[in-house]
């Protein structure tokens, strides 16, 4: 379930979007020309015009790049806003991760410290997790 709000909340089809090497690539080339069509696009990649127009509705869909209308062709420019979204999303996420990681070594190094101390384990002090009541960080398929 795609779940928006919040920088705490992943928008799942924006990172399903950006999640593709080719999609990167497009956004990677417009950041660095200013914008491009389909064709131009095409010329700096190994994917056929129609292929990159394919990927161009994808990133559209989820508002990370904003098409507008130059001759025959469409001109797309990156939405730097949706893109800071994104960035503040992967923060976020890696913030969670940090922290998760930051409680398995105090767990792990506890263990190894009542082991050394000839301790059982069902001595050691509970390790708290003040996040795990939080709903943002409540596994997404109860949503």
């Amino acid at each position: 379930m795609t779940r928006r709000g919040s920088v705490g909340d992943v928008d799942d089809a924006l990172w399903s979007a950006i999640g593709d090497p080719t999609r990167r690539r497009i956004v990677d080339l417009l950041l660095a020309d200013d914008g491009g069509t389909a064709t131009s696009l095409s010329e700096q990649l190994p994917v056929s015009r129609q292929g990159v127009a394919k990927h161009l509705g994808v990133l559209d869909r989820v508002g990370l790049v904003q098409a507008t209308s130059t001759g025959r062709e469409r001109r797309y420019d990156v939405d730097r806003a949706q893109l800071s979204k994104a960035a503040a999303q992967l923060e976020s996420v890696g913030a969670g991760w940090d922290a998760r990681l930051h409680r398995i070594k105090g767990i792990a190094e506890a263990l190894q410290q009542a082991r050394n101390q000839g301790k059982p384990e069902h001595q050691l002090p509970k390790q708290n997790d003040p996040q795990e009541n939080r709903p943002e960080h409540k596994d997404q398929g109860s949503n």
